[in-house]
């Protein structure tokens, strides 16, 4: 695999090109109108554009990527994360089309995709699941009732094509339940296209615990151990660490084992996160992402394993490099999420970069595609980069990022950097095992 197209943009894209450049393999960046001036297009053996500033038009546009692939005998396509990287259609398309595609293959992304066919793949393989109505709702209202009795309220219907927070609504009792059915497989059928929805127990103050792994495909899979990321508004992580305070290495191994199991069992090939609900001293599976996360960087950090490149390996046809006895968790890793936008109402900040300085040190890894001089362009996500501490305990990982946070520096747009400084100084984070719900009540959200 001799040349791999970086089908995304921002910090992933350059995460990805030096990956590539470290194993010798040349890179072809595709851009949009408004990404000419990327860090990773400026760096790569290759640039194409594929379309203007609007991501249909360029980075969601299937034809386009393969026609950007075909044109510069590109072998294999990265999808990074966000954009096509879940995209069964785009997976089919970049293999059938001769190249090879840097993930799982689409019926794995398909199955993985649909919330109900993935809760039913994981009891099968022995992975908690929350308990719940084991399939799709009918329209079949007593017997919509009579689970949700059968679970006990709170429950919260969900959309099986649903994510990020998307398509979902908690309900408390009978009397609202026909209604937020109804309601939600309407929201669902217009916004995923699938109006099939099902419920589950909903749990009051559960933490996100998720659990990385790495799968060949040729029946060899490994887990990394997990990552805590409960600081988060509206669904969307702020803050991720590894590993997740409170969890012992015996709760570690024994569902670290399930989900590589599991792996094994749906023939998974590629980096991919099992994310569970935590509460109660009990893992409950809520889904499985088949792709790179954001957050990969913190069990990189923990484990020294190079996940990109393993990617990159995995997609070449070797076996993995590594096994299970070979991983060791050493220490603790934290990540503050760099947005673009006002830390008081987080409204987008795109704009020109006047000056920018990022910190260092040992122990702190700046994970961005900026620099001064840069526009942040309106039309993508406002993460405009990740700041990484690590530590030998997670007091010293937390010393580090407060310090990290004050070095950095970008002027000429507003930044959440002043909201992580918040976080990091707040005693109940530094104590540890905050629940999701907790950073909204801080900011007076819910």
């Amino acid at each position: 695999m001799d040349k791999v197209l970086i089908a995304n943009r921002g910090e992933i894209a350059l995460r990805i090109l030096r990956a590539c450049k470290e194993l010798g393999i040349k890179t072809v960046a595709v851009h949009s109108t408004a990404d000419r001036n990327l860090k990773h297009v400026l760096l790569a053996d290759e640039s194409i554009c594929i379309g203007g500033a609007s991501a249909t038009e360029s980075y969601l546009n299937i034809p386009r990527i393969i026609a950007a692939a075909e044109v510069t005998n590109a072998i294999a396509i990265h999808p990074g994360y966000g954009f096509l990287a879940e995209n069964a259609e785009f997976a089919d398309a970049v293999e059938k089309s001769g190249f090879i595609f840097i993930g799982p293959k689409a019926d794995t992304i398909n199955l993985m995709g649909d919330k109900v066919s993935a809760i039913n793949a994981m009891k099968k393989a022995g992975v908690p699941c929350v308990p719940g109505s084991d399939g799709p709702l009918t329209a079949d209202e007593d017997r919509n009732k009579s689970i949700a009795k059968r679970i006990g309220y709170p429950i919260i219907v969900k959309a099986a094509g649903g994510g990020g927070g998307r398509g979902m609504r908690v309900v408390r009792s009978e009397a609202e339940l026909i209604k937020s059915i109804e309601t939600t497989k309407a929201e669902a059928g217009a916004a995923f296209g699938n109006d099939v929805v099902y419920m589950e127990k909903f749990l009051e103050n559960p933490r996100h615990v998720e659990i990385q792994v790495l799968a060949d495909g040729q029946g060899n899979a490994i887990h990394l151990g997990e990552r805590d990321c409960s600081m988060q508004r509206r669904h969307q992580k702020v803050v991720e660490e590894a590993p997740a305070p409170g969890i012992s290495e015996q709760m570690r191994n024994k569902i670290g084992d399930r989900c590589r199991k599991a792996c094994i069992e749906i023939g998974y090939r590629g980096a991919g996160t099992f994310e569970f609900l935590y509460e109660n001293g009990e893992f409950y599976f809520i889904e499985m992402n088949t792709r790179i996360q954001v957050e990969h960087p913190v069990s990189e950090m923990i484990t020294g394993v190079d996940l990109v490149k393993e990617q990159l390996r995995i997609a070449a046809g070797q076996p993995l490099s590594i096994d299970q006895s070979q991983i060791q968790i050493r220490g603790h890793a934290i990540e503050c999420r760099i947005n673009a936008e006002d830390p008081n109402n987080f409204i987008p900040s795109p704009g020109k970069i006047s000056m920018f300085h990022s910190p260092g040190g040992l122990g702190v890894r700046w994970d961005s595609h900026i620099y001064a001089g840069y526009t942040v362009p309106p039309y993508y996500d406002s993460m405009i980069g990740k700041l990484i501490t690590y530590g030998e305990s997670r007091d010293e990982a937390i010393a580090r990022m407060r310090h990290a946070l004050d070095e950095l520096v970008v002027d000429g747009i507003k930044t959440n950097v002043p909201l992580q400084q918040r976080i990091m100084a707040d005693e109940n984070f530094y104590a540890g095992g905050t629940n999701i719900h907790y950073l909204e009540k801080k900011l007076g959200m819910s």
